[in-house]
């Protein structure tokens, strides 16, 4: 167990300092040199997880979607929260924001930045495929279409709100484009009951951290029988809630 945690610890490591070093110099420039000097791991190490430059951009882009909101019972709150979230994450996360800073990458010439793209797609047209199925959409809603439409507006109004005021005005700008785009698509009776607000996204994450904190709690006492009895060992704290040590399936909470 000990291993596979410092296993966990070194790839978010030289996650962190790939996306760092994206950041700075962009895909093109950036060298596994440079990312293993930033990192502190040996090649090894980074070989061990990461197979070439392209497969760390690609761990990178799942960081988009790293993380376990809590089940709602509309599948339109979902899509609203994982919209709300993402935009909280680009503010507070620089694996998110070294993840979207890729994908618009537009000189990464060598890489194939689609997988971006096609992540987030994949989850709003599954959200909205079930709110079709449970009656939450207008009859004429085309499920695929919506998916790849609200991927490029949030795309935009991200990218604009980084030109105008490096993203602090975000989560306001994303709660606008719910606003203008949900009553094109949505049920009146389910938009009626929609939270769209903007301290919401703060609520789901501090939601999230606390189920964490419990889930490390009760795996503690389980870790310490089985492991021996050490008393100088302690659980350590956990780590935010947007990498691989998130909660790795939803709480049976909803956030309200």
């Amino acid at each position: 167990m000990a291993r596979q945690e410092r296993a966990i610890r070194t790839r978010r490591t030289i996650l962190e300092a790939a996306a760092a070093v994206f950041d700075e110099r962009g895909y093109t420039s950036a060298t596994i040199g440079e990312i293993l000097d930033r990192a502190g791991v040996t090649k090894g190490a980074l070989y061990f997880h990461f197979g070439s430059k392209e497969e760390l951009a690609v761990g990178v882009f799942e960081e988009q979607l790293a993380i376990a909101l809590p089940p709602q019972s509309s599948k339109l709150q979902e899509l609203v929260d994982s919209g709300l979230v993402m935009a909280r994450r680009l503010r507070s996360e620089p694996l998110v924001r070294a993840s979207v800073g890729l994908a618009l990458d537009q000189g990464a010439m060598d890489l194939d930045r689609t997988p971006a793209f096609r992540m987030w797609i994949d989850q709003n047209t599954q959200l909205l495929t079930e709110a079709k199925e449970r009656g939450e959409l207008l009859q004429h809603v085309d499920v695929a279409e919506t998916a790849e439409l609200l991927v490029g507006s949030f795309s935009g109004v991200q990218l604009l709100s980084q030109l105008r005021c490096q993203r602090q005005d975000l989560e306001r700008r994303v709660v606008v484009l719910f606003e203008h785009f949900l009553p094109s698509i949505t049920v009146p009776a389910v938009l009626a009951r929609l939270d769209i607000s903007v301290d919401r996204a703060e609520r789901l994450l501090a939601h999230v951290w606390r189920e964490g904190e419990a889930a490390v709690a009760v795996e503690a006492p389980v870790s310490s029988a089985t492991s021996g009895p050490s008393v100088t060992s302690a659980p350590s704290g956990p780590s935010a809630p947007s990498g691989p040590s998130a909660p790795s399936g939803p709480s049976v909470a909803s956030v309200p």
